[in-house]
């Protein structure tokens, strides 16, 4: 049998030592980030993806010896392991293949091919499908007997059928060969429940669909099992064949069981007993199966989707340590003001009136001109949901009208922040201000640094999947845990300005010991060296290993302790410092002394070439933040809603949400455009998130307008001729499918952007 450590080597096409020794620290307790950050040498450099990969074959591969040995002891208990068997069993590769093979010998309540074989009928059975020259009419009648059960030739017949399917649906090679065919060429189609048309309008494209199964993109999969779920829609699997045609999936049980029409006695039962084990016990079996199997892989690729969605939000590039003041706009209930300093600390907060009906425009700049200049104010962080534009408006009033505040304003995803304000986070952080305000707070906070105050809300929340609410939400939460992981250990944490939230995330921690760090830091006071934290409760020698190169301590007494050398790697700078006659502040940010080093001379036993690098690298400029520098967007004045977009206006815009389908971009008009994938570039793009990502800022050029169903459908090529503008191939079928854009409604164009706005619907 293929060691795990093997098979996965191949898979990631890495050497299996290297393998081995990862998972062997996977075993030991290590972290992802620290092993991808630490361990180079062992691992031979596999980065984080290629570690989550292993980690997650790893856990389903042991899961399957766990199966497979638990298999083997309950039909040996049985008295039925072959060697043949047991080859068998060990060879299984998949949970499909093995739950296959094991199907014949798992205990199951009593089936009529188990009471046919009580009433002796195993041998009628072998007899006419090994001798079809029998008469199956004759030859059941030896074997009618009230005492069995068996009143007549009939109930001889049946009880023989009976066996014969179960024994063809419980053969591991058929079925695995039926199930790869009906996967292949397998048609699913979709037809609206009776009487469901006006209930079910957002499933419209799928009244009469059809599709090849392992062509189904999963956001269109997905559209589709919530269809069946919410009973809109019938779903059926089977292949394409004409009424008079014998269907393949038939042929192939009658070849395997040597079933051949020589026009013998038998030859019409045995066809029949082909047809009934395929559409009663082999179809729906398989039916099940594959449709599982398209939506366990439709909800992988969501979560993917969803999770680089995350990443690419979470590393958008901060504002930085400014004083901010924060805007959640709101019209009836007013704006709420938040004054942040540049740590993030609350100064004031207040609400304001600026829109209907209390139009307190001329007070409302008043107040924010005095906070403004109170707190010294750089940045207005602006939340980008109902009443934004005019509030944005208000702070460009604001900005004209006293120049000498140099402020700066931003429009920023406000997703979450309701959902943090609720939370019982937000009620430790702020127990005395109001549930309203604290969304003002974050609005303020995520401008600083998106990651920082992102990570104290759920990633679910944050809204930038696909269909999210109808994946496994385990494998979904898991996946944006790992997400988040990465973010905040790639980019470092400030061990006296974390809050417990973001600690909790650092490789090593949890949100224990982050709170004891938090509880430590406000009793004791700031951290001047890492070495404090090994007195901080519950933080072992295994937790300061894995956290300490991915907290940072700005002005600690031991510059290194400010960046990402491990302490464990310090005796390499010393080295350093030592054979070049140099003290270590000479060295930290001297580019040229850096770069004119070669790591070779300085690698150790356990320290090698990659190490030494990566130390080097962090020496030329310590601690630096791996994310972009922050840019923002320029909404174009004069364009506030929808009914002032004109086809051809060229606009910047932010991307909100990347799909498989395309990009959503907001341009400041209450309601997100589509940059539909074949829009993205001039060339194919067969990955949007190969093109944009989540808060990238984007030119774009209106291609249509439809005021009435709120959608907006915008290009990327910004040079392609007005006449060849949105030419796309139509699609026939299938339709397309629904995907998560929070502002998008029914259309029925033809178009691929139209299409691509109906899978926008229903989220």
């Amino acid at each position: 049998m293929t060691t795990i450590a093997t098979r996965i080597a191949n898979e990631l096409s890495v050497d299996q030592s290297k393998i081995n020794a990862a998972i062997q620290l996977l075993d030991e307790g290590a972290t992802v980030p620290f092993i991808a950050r630490y361990r180079k040498e062992q691992t031979g450099g596999l980065d984080d993806i290629q570690l989550r990969q292993l980690e997650e074959r790893l856990g389903y591969l042991r899961e399957l010896d766990k199966r497979r040995d638990s298999i083997l002891q309950i039909i040996e208990e049985q008295g039925k392991l072959s060697d043949a068997l047991k080859k068998s069993i060990l060879g299984a590769t998949t949970k499909t293949e093995l739950e296959d093979i094991y199907l014949p010998y798992k205990p199951k309540r009593r089936t009529k091919a188990q009471m046919a074989r009580e009433a002796g009928l195993q041998n009628l059975a072998n007899d006419l499908l090994n001798t079809p020259s029998l008469d199956p009419e004759t030859t059941a009648a030896k074997y009618v007997d009230d005492n069995k059960g068996v009143a007549d030739t009939a109930a001889a017949l049946d009880g023989a059928r009976q066996i014969l399917m179960e024994e063809f649906a419980e053969n591991a090679s058929l079925m695995g060969e039926l199930r790869e065919c009906l996967w292949k060429h397998g048609i699913l189609s979709a037809k609206v429940a009776k009487g469901k048309e006006d209930e079910g309008k957002k499933f419209s494209d799928y009244f009469d669909y059809e599709e090849n199964i392992q062509k189904i993109p999963s956001h269109r999969a997905l559209a589709l099992f919530r269809g069946r779920n919410e009973s809109i829609l019938h779903l059926n699997l089977d292949l394409q064949v004409e009424p008079s045609d014998t269907h393949p999936c038939e042929s192939k049980i009658a070849q395997a069981n040597n079933i051949i029409d020589q026009d013998r006695a038998a030859d019409a039962w045995l066809a029949d007993t082909v047809r009934w084990a395929w559409k009663i016990k082999i179809h729906s079996r398989l039916d099940v199966d594959l449709k599982l199997r398209l939506r366990e892989a439709a909800e992988k690729e969501a979560i993917r989707v969803f999770s680089t969605n995350l990443i690419d939000l979470l590393l958008a590039s901060p504002a930085g340590a400014k004083c901010t003041l924060g805007l959640d706009p709101g019209i009836r209930t007013g704006v709420k003001v938040a004054v942040v300093d540049k740590t993030g600390k609350v100064l004031d907060t207040t609400t304001i009136y600026p829109h209907q009906p209390r139009n307190q425009w001329d007070q409302s700049i008043e107040i924010l001109n005095k906070l403004v200049k109170k707190h010294k104010v750089e940045l207005v962080s602006i939340g980008n949901g109902t009443a934004s534009r005019e509030t944005d408006k208000l702070t460009a009033d604001l900005m004209s009208r006293y120049p000498e505040n140099k402020l700066t304003k931003i429009m920023v995803s406000e997703a979450g922040a309701s959902v943090y304000s609720a939370s019982a986070l937000a009620s430790k952080e702020f127990p005395d201000m109001d549930v309203s305000l604290r969304g003002a707070v974050s609005i303020a906070r995520r401008l600083q640094d998106p990651l920082a105050e992102l990570v104290k809300i759920e990633p679910k929340a944050i809204g930038v999947g696909q269909y999210q609410h109808d994946v496994n939400q385990t494998q979904l939460t898991k996946s944006l845990d790992a997400s988040v992981e990465d973010c905040v250990n790639a980019v470092g944490v400030d061990l006296n300005m974390a809050s417990a939230p973001l600690l909790s995330y650092v490789a090593g921690l949890n949100a224990t010991i982050a709170e004891n760090i938090v509880v430590y830091r406000d009793e004791k006071g700031a951290f001047t060296k890492r070495s404090q934290l090994k007195k901080v409760a519950r933080l072992g020698p295994k937790a300061f290993e894995q956290a300490a190169g991915f907290l940072r301590i700005p002005n600690a007494a031991n510059p290194l302790d400010a960046s990402a050398v491990h302490p464990e790697s310090a005796i390499i700078v010393k080295d350093i410092a030592s054979k070049n006659n140099k003290k270590l502040d000479e060295i930290i940010g001297n580019s040229a002394f850096i770069k004119s080093l070669q790591a070779r001379d300085y690698t150790t036993e356990k320290f090698g070439i990659p190490t030494v690098m990566d130390i080097l690298s962090e020496l030329e400029k310590p601690g630096r933040d791996p994310r972009p520098e922050f840019t923002t967007a320029t909404f174009k004045d004069g364009v506030d809603d929808i009914k002032d977009l004109e086809p051809e206006m060229v606009l910047e815009g932010v991307v909100t949400n990347v799909t498989n389908f395309g990009a959503f971009v907001d341009i400041g008009v209450h309601q997100d455009g589509l940059v539909h994938i074949s829009q993205l570039a001039d060339k194919f793009v067969k990955d949007p998130h190969d093109v944009v990502k989540a808060g990238q800022v984007v030119t774009v050029r209106v291609q249509e307008v439809d005021i009435p169903r709120k959608r907006i459908s915008l290009t990327m090529k910004l040079n392609e001729p007005k006449d060849s503008a949105n030419k796309h191939s139509p699609r026939k079928k299938p339709a397309p499918s629904q995907s998560n854009s929070k502002k998008s409604s029914s259309h029925s164009g033809n178009s691929a952007m139209a299409a691509a706005f109906q899978r926008a619907k229903g989220l």
